[in-house]
């Protein structure tokens, strides 16, 4: 048997990583619920981002879910002064090369239209919004508009239980998840 030279690759082979992102939104923290719920923190054990999309009403908020991992956040029309100076109106982040926006209020109440210049303007893949309390999940195209919907005041309350959202992004696909707490 002849001796085969071993083969030599010319980059290591690719492999699908996974980045988990916590998706939260209007916990209005201390107006309408007094602390998050447990069960928020459950959920994001293992994130490896959290992205807030704003009505915290307190800054405490951020500084609790940073201790799950860091937090990329908004400002919403309940926050005051304090934190509209520390947060913009709309941020985002990459992971692979997915661009991730974030925005507290796109005019989803009105439709579609004003959702669709945002991302187009700012290069989007995903609008992650809040504001209406309600959890949702929309794909057009390529590209993921999601509402985490709110952990502590869900609208109407009799009807919408509350919610988070996760996630799962590979550098091939993302993977929306809304999660009852």
């Amino acid at each position: 048997m002849a001796y085969q030279q071993p083969k030599i690759l010319s980059k290591p082979p690719e492999y699908s990583v996974a980045k988990n992102v916590g998706l939260i939104s209007d916990t209005h923290i201390p107006v309408r619920a007094r602390v998050l719920p447990k069960k928020v923190f459950e959920v994001f054990e293992k994130v490896d981002f959290i992205v807030h999309a704003g009505d915290l009403v307190q800054l405490s908020v951020i500084d609790e879910l940073e201790q799950l991992a860091p937090v990329l956040a908004v400002y919403g029309n309940m926050d005051g002064p304090e934190i509209r100076e520390r947060l913009p109106k709309i941020n985002s982040v990459k992971v692979f090369d997915w661009k991730i926006g974030v925005m507290h209020d796109p005019g989803a109440l009105f439709g579609m239209g004003k959702m669709r210049e945002i991302v187009k303007h700012n290069g989007f893949d995903v609008l992650v919004y809040g504001h209406t309390h309600n959890s949702s999940v929309k794909w057009e195209g390529k590209t993921l508009f999601i509402n985490p919907g709110s952990p502590t005041n869900p609208i109407p309350p009799f009807i919408m239980k509350p919610t988070v959202a996760l996630l799962k992004i590979t550098k091939e696909k993302i993977v929306p998840e809304i999660i009852q707490i």
